[in-house]
């Protein structure tokens, strides 16, 4: 495998332990779990998303861009983000949630509905690779998701009181950033689509 995928793999394999990480102190509700994984969780997304700088680095260092490249990215993309979202449905704290589930549908509606146009895409010959906008959207989900996970550890470090009056605050702030990601999501999605229609009348 070559090194860049190495990087995109190691993301992949990021997602399924940081949900075991955020969730089992929510699932045992033991004190000590969820201090430590307060420590941990922020520093693991950050050591995650630096595999994505690191993919794309060594990728045109090395010149291994291939079209396997462009669709394993922005695949191991979504499965991190998905993963960090549906984090964001629970907390340590009972009935907390920092993004309504409605959010979460329709992202996941619009990620499926990516990865379907980039598999039709490529049956057609052609590998779609990131836009600016669906980079910046990206980018959006990352601020979004470290957000939330700030809050989340102050909360399992005992900095913040999830009873507190800022507390609410802190949930609307929460609960604009992830409507402004789905705003962007599906405005990147549009783009693609029309980029993906050119590119079929291209071909023809």
């Amino acid at each position: 495998m070559k090194l860049s995928n190495k990087f995109t793999l190691a993301r992949v394999i990021f997602a399924p332990i940081f949900f075991l990480i955020y969730y089992i102190p929510v699932w045992t509700q033991h004190e000590l779990l969820a201090k430590v994984s307060a420590c941990i969780m922020i520093p693991l997304l950050a050591l995650a998303q630096l595999t994505d700088y690191f993919d794309g680095h060594y990728a045109r260092k090395n010149n291994e861009v291939s079209d396997f490249g462009k669709l394993f990215d922005p695949f191991a993309d979504v499965m991190l983000n998905l993963t960090l979202f549906l984090c964001a449905q629970s907390s340590y704290v009972q009935g907390l949630r920092y993004m309504p589930l409605v959010l979460f549908i329709l992202i996941l509606y619009r990620e499926f509905g990516m990865n379907f146009i980039r598999m039709v895409a490529v049956s057609h010959g052609t590998a779609i690779a990131a836009r600016k906008g669906g980079k910046f959207k990206t980018v959006f989900y990352i601020s979004s998701g470290f957000y939330m996970l700030a809050v989340e550890s102050g909360i399992r470090l005992g900095f913040v009181s999830p009873d507190a009056s800022y507390m609410n605050v802190l949930k609307i702030v929460a609960l604009v950033m992830f409507s402004i990601c789905v705003l962007l999501s599906y405005i990147s999605f549009i783009d693609y689509i029309k980029t993906f229609a050119s590119v079929l009348k291209e071909k023809k």
